[in-house]
């Protein structure tokens, strides 16, 4: 005698829920071929090279008389696109025509400097964007870093050390609040993290200018300017290099969260669940993870490393006392940067470097050069384009599309096919 057992709920047949369009989309960016990126740059730095001499008055007077003698027409666009890259070199990686090798290094010192809050405010951005999330708070999270490490720095008197680890505590735990905010409104209410951290931007910048005007609070004692005191010397990230250099600790607190954000990624259970999450989280759901739990969690944690590029910022870089502007654009470059970087730690830090390289450089080139400064936002916007559109770079560069044969294995599937005819037929 069979027995016929009755599936229970737990024996439901499975069901294959896709993810939504954004979410697809999301993933094609940030999880798509890293040579893609390389490609986007490469494209990027030849359109910058032909606004470059387009700009050019020498090109311009030797494109007159072109067909009279068109080699000056070249060597003015060489002598054009070489000067203006030299430049970059010199005033980003090393001047050649600096006295001395300390002084030549100094360029290097100035793009590891701004690089700094790029690499921290990219992991965060990065992070966000590997849980499925666009982490557009990037300018509130930084503000209130900014906030809570200037308030501890210029109203606490404490030992030298100590003073410094509660600064940088607060402005992280205070960067760790406000990203919490918006995954926990995503968490609890479904709200859209884009439209939640975009407004979270305005409350925070308009709640730093409050504290920035408002005596015992931010606002330097006995001034009415809305600007913080100087920092102390007891909160201020130590320089690395010495006083002939800016280079301070800053970059050295990016670097280690270079390494936490890739053993929390490629080594944590945390890090596997934040990652299911962002490539389904309707499979995550079925598989027993709590995906809003994971929203709330990896904001508080995105918001923590962003907080370091606000901390760098008041503690580091602008130590005689900062303003409403101290993000500087950083949280909306750190967008940038997590693209470049593909979301993934180590890029996110090559990204950070080549980006502070520009901003670096492009001063040299407006200086020594004459190439306006623009040029180089140019060249930044035109990387998120290329790296935004995949298959544009793929098409352009002659790559097989992903889903497609490529040209290769078409030719060799034909002769295939012709063989085959042919051995048909003799055998016929």
């Amino acid at each position: 005698m069979s027995v016929t057992q009755t599936p229970g709920p737990l024996a439901e047949p499975e069901t294959k829920i896709a993810p939504s369009r954004w979410q697809v989309t999301l993933q094609a960016i940030v999880h798509g071929n890293g040579i893609i990126s390389l490609l986007a740059v490469l494209i990027a730095v030849v359109v910058g090279s032909i606004m470059i001499a387009a700009t050019d008055e020498d090109v311009q007077a030797a494109a007159g008389y072109f067909f009279a003698q068109p080699a000056d027409t070249f060597v003015a666009i060489w002598e054009s696109v070489s000067g203006a890259y030299a430049a970059l070199f010199r005033g980003a990686i090393y001047n050649y025509n600096a006295d001395s090798f300390a002084a030549g290094i100094r360029p290097l010192t100035e793009t590891l400097k701004f690089a700094t809050p790029l690499i921290a405010a990219g992991l965060g951005v990065g992070l966000a964007f590997r849980a499925g999330l666009f982490n557009i708070g990037g300018q509130g999270q930084m503000l209130m870093a900014a906030a809570a490490a200037g308030y501890v720095a210029t109203t606490m008197n404490l030992p030298i050390v100590l003073h410094l680890i509660v600064a940088v505590i607060a402005g992280m735990v205070a960067a760790a609040v406000w990203g919490g905010i918006a995954g926990y409104l995503k968490a609890r209410t479904g709200a859209h993290e884009v439209i939640t951290t975009i407004m979270l931007n305005h409350i925070a910048f308009y709640l730093l200018a409050w504290m920035l005007a408002t005596q015992g609070l931010l606002q330097a004692p006995g001034s009415s300017n809305p600007k913080t005191a100087p920092m102390p010397e007891t909160a201020q990230l130590p320089l690395i290099l010495g006083p002939g250099y800016k280079l301070h600790a800053g970059f050295l607190l990016a670097l280690i969260a270079v390494a936490f954000t890739w053993w929390l990624l490629e080594r944590s259970a945390l890090g596997f669940r934040f990652r299911a999450v962002g490539e389904n989280p309707a499979a995550a759901r079925v598989a027993g993870i709590d995906v809003g739990r994971m929203y709330f969690v990896v904001m508080l944690i995105a918001g923590a490393l962003v907080g370091i590029a606000g901390i760098s910022q008041v503690l580091g870089t602008e130590v005689n006392g900062f303003s409403g502007g101290i993000d500087a654009g950083i949280g909306f470059d750190a967008i940038t940067v997590a693209l470049l970087g593909r979301s993934s730690p180590l890029g996110i830090l090559g990204a950070g470097l080549l980006f502070g390289a520009f901003k670096t450089g492009g001063f040299t080139m407006q200086s020594s050069q004459g190439i306006p400064v623009e040029i180089i936002l140019v060249v930044q916007s035109l990387i998120v384009l290329f790296i935004a559109a995949p298959p544009l770079v793929r098409a352009m560069f002659g790559l097989p599309q992903p889903g497609r044969p490529s040209r290769r294995s078409k030719r060799a599937a034909a002769k295939r096919r012709s063989q085959k005819a042919e051995g048909t037929e003799v055998s016929a």
